[in-house]
């Protein structure tokens, strides 16, 4: 959480962090939790790219996640699925806490030198607030799309066959 709230305020993101009750590492109990629509769920999923390179996904509650569409839009061969130790290694949050911000001080894997991707989905401009994972999954943050894409340094892409 400090690393997230850190990073947003030097972005000039000024957030307040909600800790709920129920928990946010799916986008439907976080929704669920907010009171608010699946879609605005802003969930950040972890690949790898290329010679192991870490690829963060922000994509929207409502959608799966298309990892062949992913690559072929960043135009790499592929994106493979990763385990928990890999995601810890190269985000520092553990699965269900992973935030698009406050990644490693380094923002590399185990001292690969290799900073990772960042895609956002597109659809996630659709809502005027999102909502985030904070690094802990009972904490979150609202944020626009404008300043997640910002502050994350992610591009805009489809991230989903059907939105």
């Amino acid at each position: 959480m400090v690393r997230v709230r850190e990073a947003l305020a030097a972005a000039g993101v000024a957030v307040t962090m909600v800790e709920t009750d129920q928990g946010a590492s799916t986008a439907a109990d976080a929704a669920r939790a907010l009171g608010v629509e699946v879609g605005q769920i802003a969930s950040s999923l972890v690949f790898a790219g290329p010679d192991q390179r870490p690829v963060l996904v922000i994509t929207s509650g409502r959608h799966r996640v298309d990892a062949d569409r992913v690559a072929a839009s960043l135009g790499v061969a592929s994106l493979s699925r990763v385990d928990a130790a890999y995601v810890k290694a190269a985000s520092g949050f553990s699965i269900g806490g992973v935030s698009p911000v406050g990644w490693r001080a380094d923002r590399t894997v185990e001292g690969s030198g290799v900073a990772p991707l960042a895609v956002i989905d597109e659809t996630l401009a659709d809502y005027s607030v999102l909502w985030a994972v904070g690094g802990h999954p009972h904490v979150v943050f609202s944020i626009s799309y404008d300043e997640l894409r910002r502050v994350s340094g992610a591009v805009a892409r489809r991230v989903a066959v059907d939105p």
